[in-house]
C-alpha cells in the first residue's frame, strides 16, 4: 500500500486550456482527477498566431478558463508556436507529465490523406502518457461554426496602406531604373519581391502583404513590360511569369509576417522569463512578507504601469491597505481604498478575483485579485484600472504566475518561522528534559549521603567516636555547600540571561578578587601546588566582584577537580589594551579537541575519569561564560604546552589610576 500511495503522489496531470466554451468542463475534471491520483496539476495554453484575431468573446472565455484552473490550484503555463500538438508533447515530455486530459473536437478525417485531428497526432507524438478525451463534440460544432463566422482579420490601418503604396511605388521606380540600363526581368522582379518583404515587416497581419503580392505583380505587369500603360503582355511565357511571381510573392509575405508574429511572441516569452527571473532573485533575499509584498508590486507595476495596492493577511484579518504608486512615490498605508473595503473582504473570504472589469463590483476602481496557494490565503492584491476593459491573455497568465510566486514566498517564509518556532521549543524542552534528568540523577547521591549520614547520628550518635562523628558532620556540611552551589549557579545563569540582574560594577584589584575566591575553593585544592602571579603593578578593574569571585570559584575547582593529586594550577592576570586578561591554566590530562566545542555548553560533564561525576552537573562554565559577557569579555579554551588547559576570560580595565 505504500509503494501505491508513492506512486500516486508522482502523478503529473496537464489539461489544455482554450478558449471553447466546453474547456471549463474538461478543467473541473482535470482537477477532479489530480485529487483522486494525488498529483499536482498544470494548466497549458499554446498560443498561436491566430490568437491576433481571437474576438473578444473568445479572450473573455480564455481568461476565465485560465482563471478557474488558477482557482482550483493548478500552475498556468503559456508557450507558442503553429503546431500545437508538438508544443503539447514537448512540454508534456520536459516536465515529466504522466496524464493529458485533452478535449475532443468530434472532427473525423474526411479521406486517408487527409491531415490527422489533433487528438491523433497528440497520441502519436506521446505514447508514453496516458491520454483522457473528454467528449464535447456538439458543443464544439456549434463553437466551431459560430467562430468562423465570427473570425474577421483585421483591417490595415490607413498609415499602413499608405506606407504598402509607397514602397511598391518605390519599387516601381527602381524597377523602372533598371529596365532603362538594361537590367533582366529577374531583377526587376526580385526589386518587387524586396519590397514585398519590407511591406510585411514594417505592417501588422497578413493583408498588406497579400495585397502587396498582388500588386507588385499588376505594377510589373503595366509599367514594366510589353506594352507599357497596358495589362497585356506580348510574351507567352509572362503568364507563367506573373503566376510564379505571385506565388513567390505571397509566400515571402506569409512568411515574413509568421517570423514577425513569432519574433513578437518570443520577445514575450524573453521577458516573462527576465521578469520571473528577476522576481525569484528578488525574492530569495526577502527575509520579511513586507519585502515579498513590496517585490509582488514591483513586478506588477512593470507588467501593468499601474499603481498597485496589497492589503496583507495576518491572524485571520486584514491589515489596512498599502498603495505602492505607479509613478516612484513612496508606498503608503490607508485604512479603506476609495471605500472599496467590501470588494476586498469579498476577494478575501471567497478567494475570487472582483472588482474592475469583473462580474463581481465591476464598479469598482480596481481590480482585486487574491494572493494564495491551495486554500490558504496570504492577502489581496489590487490593481488601479483606469479604463474598464480586460487584461490580454497574455498579461492575465503572467499577473497570475506573479502571484504564484509571491504565495510561494509567503509560504516558505511562514513555514521557516513555524520551522524556527517548532525548533525553539524543541530546544526549549530539551534543556528541561536535561535539566530534570541531570538533576534527578547527580542530586540523589548527595541527598542520600545526607539522609544516611543523619540517620547514623540520630540512630548511633553514642556509639561513634568523636573523629568519626566530625568526619560525619563534615561530610554533611560538604554534601550541603555542594547542593547550595548549584541551586545558586542555577539561579545566577537564569536572572543573568534574562537581564533580571544588573550588575553591581565597582573598582577592584585583581588581586582582591583572587584572595577572595581563594577562601571559598574545594578543601581539596591543598592537595595541589596553586600559584599566584598577578604582576608587579596592581590591576584595577571595572566588575562586579562577587559575580567574578564566583568565576574564578569555577574555573579552579574544575581544575582541582579534573586533574591528579599534586599537578600544578597557576593564576595570572595580565592587561590587554583597555581589558584585563585573568587565565587559570593546570598541567592536567587536558581536553580533547572534539570536546572543547562543548564545555561551556549546559549540562556538558565530559568524560574525564578523574572528576568526581557526581559533582558534575554541567552548570559551572555555563555560568562562568554567561557572567564574562554580561561584562562584554570573552571566556576562551586553549591548551597549556606540555600538556593541561588554560581557561582564560577578560573584563574591563577601570578608567581610575591607582596612586602609589
Amino acid at each position: 500500500m505504500q509503494n501505491k500511495g508513492s506512486e500516486m503522489s508522482k502523478e503529473h496531470i496537464l489539461v489544455c486550456l482554450s478558449s471553447s466554451p466546453s474547456n471549463e468542463r474538461i478543467v473541473r475534471m482535470a482537477e477532479k482527477m489530480a485529487q483522486a491520483f494525488c498529483g499536482s496539476l498544470t494548466a497549458l495554453y499554446v498560443q498561436t498566431p491566430e490568437d491576433a484575431d481571437m474576438n473578444a468573446e473568445d479572450t473573455v472565455r480564455l481568461q476565465a478558463n485560465m482563471r478557474l484552473a488558477q482557482q482550483l490550484g493548478a500552475e498556468i503555463v503559456t508557450t507558442h508556436g503553429e503546431d500545437v500538438p508538438t508544443q503539447i508533447a514537448e512540454y508534456a515530455r520536459l516536465s515529466d507529465v504522466t496524464k493529458i486530459v485533452i478535449g475532443r473536437s468530434g472532427l473525423k478525417r474526411r479521406h486517408f490523406w487527409s491531415e490527422p485531428t489533433l487528438t491523433e497526432r497528440l497520441i502519436a507524438l506521446a505514447p508514453e502518457v496516458d491520454i483522457h478525451i473528454i467528449p464535447d463534440a456538439e458543443v464544439y460544432k456549434n463553437y466551431r461554426r459560430n467562430r468562423l463566422i465570427a473570425i474577421c482579420p483585421a483591417l490595415p490601418t490607413p498609415w499602413e496602406l499608405l506606407l504598402t503604396v509607397g514602397i511598391l511605388a518605390a519599387a516601381t521606380i527602381i524597377g523602372w531604373v533598371f529596365l532603362r540600363l538594361g537590367f533582366a526581368d529577374a531583377n526587376i522582379i526580385m526589386v518587387y519581391l524586396l519590397g514585398v518583404l519590407l511591406t510585411s515587416a514594417f505592417t501588422s497581419g497578413y493583408i498588406c502583404g497579400v495585397l502587396s503580392a498582388f500588386l507588385s505583380v499588376i505594377l510589373f505587369n503595366y509599367f514594366l513590360t510589353e506594352p507599357r500603360l497596358s495589362l497585356v503582355a506580348y510574351g507567352s511565357k509572362y503568364p507563367i511569369t506573373f503566376a510564379v511571381m505571385f506565388a513567390a510573392a505571397l509566400l515571402t509575405g506569409t512568411l515574413a509576417a509568421k517570423l514577425k508574429v513569432h519574433a513578437q511572441l518570443s520577445a514575450r516569452d524573453a521577458y516573462r522569463t527576465k521578469l520571473f527571473f528577476d522576481m525569484n532573485r528578488q525574492l530569495q533575499k526577502a527575509e520579511t512578507p513586507e519585502e515579498v509584498y513590496r517585490m509582488t508590486a514591483m513586478q506588477i507595476q512593470k507588467l501593468m504601469q499601474r499603481d498597485v495596492l496589497i492589503c496583507p493577511a495576518q491572524g485571520g484579518a486584514l491589515l489596512d491597505e498599502i498603495i505602492y504608486p505607479v509613478d516612484g512615490r513612496s508606498p503608503y498605508s490607508i485604512s479603506d481604498a476609495d471605500g472599496e473595503q467590501n470588494v476586498i473582504q469579498w476577494v478575501w473570504q471567497n478567494r475570487k478575483r472582483a472588482g474592475a472589469t469583473t462580474h463581481n463590483f465591476p464598479k469598482a476602481k480596481w481590480l482585486y485579485l487574491a494572493i494564495r496557494t491551495g486554500q490558504q490565503v496570504f492577502g489581496v492584491v489590487g490593481i488601479l484600472m483606469d479604463k474598464q476593459t480586460q487584461p490580454d491573455a497574455f498579461t492575465s497568465s503572467v499577473l497570475f504566475s506573479i502571484l504564484g510566486e509571491c504565495a510561494l514566498a509567503l509560504e516558505s517564509l511562514h513555514n521557516a518561522a513555524e520551522k524556527e518556532k517548532a525548533a525553539v521549543f524543541a530546544k526549549n524542552e530539551q534543556l528541561r528534559a536535561n535539566l530534570l534528568r541531570s538533576i534527578s540523577h547527580d542530586l540523589r547521591t548527595p541527598l542520600t549521603s545526607i539522609s544516611g549520614n543523619a540517620d547514623t547520628l540520630l540512630h548511633s550518635y553514642n556509639a561513634l567516636d568523636e573523629q568519626t562523628r566530625k568526619q560525619i558532620f563534615t561530610d554533611i556540611y560538604d554534601d550541603a555547600q555542594w547542593l547550595t552551589g548549584l541551586v545558586e549557579n542555577l539561579l545566577s545563569i537564569t536572572k543573568i540571561s534574562d537581564g533580571s540582574v544588573k550588575l553591581r560594577l565597582s573598582d577592584q584589584v585583581v588581586d582582591d578578587i583572587v584572595s577572595e575566591a581563594f577562601r571559598h575553593i574545594d578543601r581539596r585544592s591543598t592537595k595541589h601546588h596553586i600559584e599566584v602571579d598577578c604582576g608587579d603593578v596592581p590591576l584595577l578593574v571595572r566588575v562586579d566582584a562577587g559575580l567574578i569571585v564566583q568565576v574564578l570559584i569555577n574555573l579552579v575547582n574544575n581544575a582541582v577537580k579534573y586533574t591528579p593529586t599534586g599537578s600544578n594550577i597557576r593564576i595570572t592576570a595580565i592587561p590587554r589594551e583597555n581589558m584585563a586578561e585573568i587565565c587559570v591554566s593546570d598541567n592536567g590530562p587536558g581536553i580533547s579537541d572534539e570536546l572543547k566545542e562543548r564545555v561551556f555548553e549546559m549540562f556538558f560533564t565530559g568524560s574525564n575519569p578523574i572528576g568526581d561525576s557526581r559533582r558534575s552537573l554541567g552548570l559551572g562554565l555555563t555560568l562562568c561564560q554567561t557572567i564574562i559577557h554580561a561584562h562584554n569579555g570573552e571566556m576562551t579554551l586553549k591548551d597549556n604546552s606540555p600538556h593541561g588547559c588554560i581557561f582564560s576570560f577578560t573584563v574591563p580595565l577601570s578608567e581610575v589610576n591607582l596612586n602609589e
